[in-house]
């Protein structure tokens, strides 16, 4: 892999931490990483726990900041909560949200809940950037397009993959569900794949397949992102050993 390449998937990362256990002192180290970047590029955002995000600033007003939210990762929340959630978030400093359904209805095929909740969290947060979390690696293939469907219809900003807390994350095959339906409604929804990315390779075999579908043009942080941690010490050691 060519230092143009890995400079192109480290502007695509969200770089994230959303442990139990994160603190002050955690969430320096990873705004220190972004910071420091790669070569020219930095990564696309830094995505934590809404509990850090004037952190986040206070580090980096210039960072973009990204927030988990839907009652992240179980996503088991009423949707009048969410809401409160959602509106006290569009309140605050925050860029990007990265939104967990109610998978629980989502497996029960309860369409009509998922264009309710999605609904509710495009029209409480109009002007910020929408990623639903789908957790694709628990659903159909039919029940993944038809969800990605209906959240294209509530325009939001991202179809994204998983939470990262279950055992099947991203899935070349719901990677490329998501490029097809965004081809077939001729949407510009971005995709976000997350989930057990550690490494360049499968950063690249994510990007190779959106790409194949959706082009060229697709692969820019507007339109796809990599939710990823140790991704980003992968492609600094790779970066390195060009030089």
């Amino acid at each position: 892999m060519n230092k143009e390449k890995i400079l192109q998937i480290t502007s695509l990362v969200d770089l994230t931490t959303l442990s139990d256990l994160d603190n002050p002192a955690s969430i320096q180290s990873i705004v220190n990483i972004a910071n420091t970047g790669i070569g020219a590029s930095q990564p696309a955002s830094v995505c934590v726990y809404s509990n850090y995000s004037n952190h986040l600033s206070e580090l980096n007003p210039q960072i973009k900041k990204a927030i988990v939210a839907g009652y992240f990762p179980s996503g088991q929340a009423s949707i009048q909560l969410k809401q409160k959630e959602l509106t006290h978030l569009n309140q605050m400093e925050v860029d990007e949200i990265d939104f967990v359904v109610n998978k629980g209805e989502l497996i029960a095929n309860n369409y009509e809940y998922l264009h309710n909740e999605l609904e509710m969290a495009r029209s409480t947060v109009p002007d910020k950037c929408l990623k639903i979390i789908l957790e694709t690696g628990v659903l159909s293939n039919e029940q993944i397009a038809k969800a990605s469907q209906i959240a294209i219809g509530c325009n939001v900003d991202f179809l994204k993959t998983s939470t990262g807390k279950v055992a099947v994350g991203a899935t070349e095959e719901a990677a490329e569900i998501f490029a097809n339906q965004i081809k077939q409604l001729k949407a510009t929804t971005g995709i976000k794949v997350s989930g057990g990315i550690r490494t360049t390779q499968d950063a690249e075999k994510y990007i190779s397949l959106v790409q194949h579908i959706l082009g060229e043009s697709f692969i820019q942080p507007e339109t796809m992102r990599i939710g990823a941690s140790s991704l980003f010490t992968n492609l600094a050691e790779a970066y390195q050993q060009h030089d």
